[in-house]
């Protein structure tokens, strides 16, 4: 049937969905036949679109960084569509194990296998790894490290910074190389959506840092591969469902004297952190001092901040020793933020209320930051889902600080084929813009079509006649031809004449039911139920309030954010969806 959506309304599986086609017909040419798809239901979370296989050995081309003078459209067009095209799997990391298991044992003394005996399980043995990861004792393991702690902590208070992007002066900004600090690097745990294993293993010495990636793997086979072709790595593979993604991009950093936690948009790959030229991300950091004295560290509170972090790190499967670990380092400055989330999956009893968009309305609300009054929603995505009214209600009402349960309690009352009340849709109408490139800019951009391969709509979802094209903006970077990867919600109050107090959130999440969750009825139980297909992760950073000014535009006005998160859009933003002047960038048509 025509209306049937074979992805089931997530963008994150269509994308998933095209990188494997990609690379089928990057290895194949042009497939014969086509790939077959299965449709379910929008609720049903253990069937989905079935994948094609994806092809083994195929890795993504080194990219040269562009001049300051020169566009890199043609320097960074095919490498960046190759490498849009990876696998979440990190079995490509693999290809210098031997040698750096060679190195291994030469360090330990050992003698090396001669080249012609075979590779054997005892010899690919992946090194015992101190399951108390944070423990400051492993410090010892590298002791030309420079101990940072003597110099101060770089970001002590928090920050937000966007992507460094070749060819543009550096402000408000950071590399890969700032946020890894690779010299002093002494153990990372790491997560993403894609991975450039090449690039990887230029950034991080994993001949000195102990590694752990948290990483999606399809089943128990592909968990098994991964981890033979990386015994230097320790695996943590968090519960899927069948249509989930392992979108989170989380990194939490150890340092001689201090613990860096890291939530930025952008995967493991050189084009997310500026190197072509053609794209950019967003950032969060805060550095959290080690605690020395014993007696402080046993009753060390984490606090909001640090009981959710560790929330989401148990639902990943991460060592409960490890998740301990966490309470040897200061989290009181990081208490003025909120960490929120999304775990794959059904949530019941209480545990609804802690994560998707239901975790978002209770963290704003325990921040303070919850009102009754109107709030104007300025949210940039890199992906649009099948979005509807119904999903742009939950999350503005979350935004307030709802729990979740007024949209849920008007889509009960209205039934399934009825409207939004007139008051809620015209408030939506006029209080939420959602920003995405036209073709347009896609186009005209420095990294022209072939630097879009992760941004991503459809045409059957753009053109449904539940889809708010209304609300849609250009997405249109400050730093002229960039296109914008990051997700943020930039959240502020409506009502002139007061305190503009506000927040965003900076995270992984795109504007889609399949990062945020759907509330439903529990079958037999009647009581609430969040279903979530991927894992998510972001932060709340509050906006401290600054006088009001009556003389304000507040529909696209977005100055009291400067400062404190380096807005990367243009604003008012075409509002092509309105005027129908334009069409998205869709990703699969182009």
């Amino acid at each position: 049937m025509d209306g049937l959506d074979p992805f089931d309304g997530d963008e994150d599986a269509a994308l998933r969905y095209a990188i494997a086609l990609s690379l089928q017909e990057a290895d194949n040419g042009s497939p014969k036949k086509p790939v077959e798809l299965s449709s379910d239901e929008d609720d049903n979370l253990d069937k989905g679109p079935k994948y094609p296989s994806i092809p083994k050995g195929t890795k993504n081309p080194s990219t040269k960084q562009p001049t300051k003078d020169v566009p890199p459209k043609d320097m960074s067009a095919k490498s960046h569509q190759s490498a849009s095209t990876a696998s979440s799997s990190l079995t490509a990391l693999g290809l210098d194990r031997k040698k750096m298991e060679e190195e291994r044992l030469a360090r330990l003394g050992k003698r090396k296998a001669p080249e012609s005996e075979p590779d054997t399980p005892s010899r690919r043995q992946r090194p015992k790894l101190d399951p108390d990861l944070f423990d400051s004792a492993s410090s010892s393991r590298i002791g030309s490290a420079t101990k940072s702690g003597s110099r101060g902590l770089p970001y002590p208070k928090g920050a937000v910074k966007k992507t460094w992007a070749a060819g543009f002066p550096r402000a408000d900004d950071i590399k890969i190389e700032e946020v890894l600090q690779k010299d002093e690097l002494e153990l990372a745990v790491i997560s993403s959506f894609q991975w450039d294993q090449d690039w990887m293993l230029s950034k991080i010495d994993f001949k000195r840092t102990k590694v752990f990636c948290i990483a999606f793997a399809s089943g128990e086979a592909q968990q098994k591969e991964n981890r033979a072709n990386a015994p230097f790595v320790k695996f943590c593979f968090p519960p899927m469902t069948p249509t989930g993604n392992m979108h989170s991009k989380l990194q939490l950093l150890k340092y001689h004297s201090y613990l860096r936690v890291v939530i930025p948009s952008g995967n493991l790959v050189p084009y997310d952190w500026g190197e072509t030229g053609a794209i950019e991300n967003m950032v969060f950091l805060i550095d959290l001092p080690l605690i020395e004295d014993p007696e402080s560290r046993s009753s060390n509170n984490l606090g909001p901040f640090g009981e959710e972090l560790s929330y989401f790190l148990r639902a990943q499967g991460l060592e409960e020793s490890t998740v301990n670990s966490l309470a040897k380092y200061d989290f009181s400055e990081a208490n003025r933020y909120r960490f929120v989330h999304t775990i794959g999956g059904s949530h019941v009893g209480d545990k609804w209320q802690r994560t998707g968009y239901c975790g978002l309305g209770r963290a704003v609300t325990s921040l303070k930051l919850n009102t009754t009054q109107d709030i104007e929603v300025d949210f940039v995505a890199s992906s649009l889902g099948s979005v509807n009214k119904d999903l742009l209600s939950a999350i503005y009402h979350a935004a307030q600080g709802d729990s979740g349960m007024k949209e849920y309690e008007m889509r009960s009352t209205k039934g399934r084929k009825n409207k939004l009340p007139t008051g809620v849709q015209s408030t939506l109408d006029d209080k939420f813009r959602i920003y995405f490139p036209s073709h347009d800019t896609v186009m005209h951009s420095r990294g022209g079509k072939n630097s879009a391969g992760t941004i991503c709509a459809q045409s059957k979802w753009w053109d449904a006649a539940t889809f708010p094209r209304e609300l849609i903006r250009d997405c249109q970077s400050v730093r002229t031809g960039l296109l914008i990867h990051s997700k943020i919600m930039m959240v502020q109050h409506s009502q002139s004449g007061k305190s503009q107090a506000a927040y965003a959130y900076v995270g992984s999440a795109n504007l889609s039911e399949s990062a945020w969750g759907r509330l439903v009825k529990e079958r037999g139980t009647g009581n609430p139920k969040l279903t979530c297909r991927n894992w998510e992760c972001g932060v709340i950073v509050p906006i401290p309030p600054r006088e009001p000014d009556k003389n304000r535009i507040q529909h696209s006005d977005l100055s009291d954010f400067l400062g404190t998160i380096p807005v990367p859009m243009k604003v008012p933003g075409e509002a092509y969806g309105a005027t129908k002047s334009k069409r998205p960038w869709l990703f699969l048509e182009n």
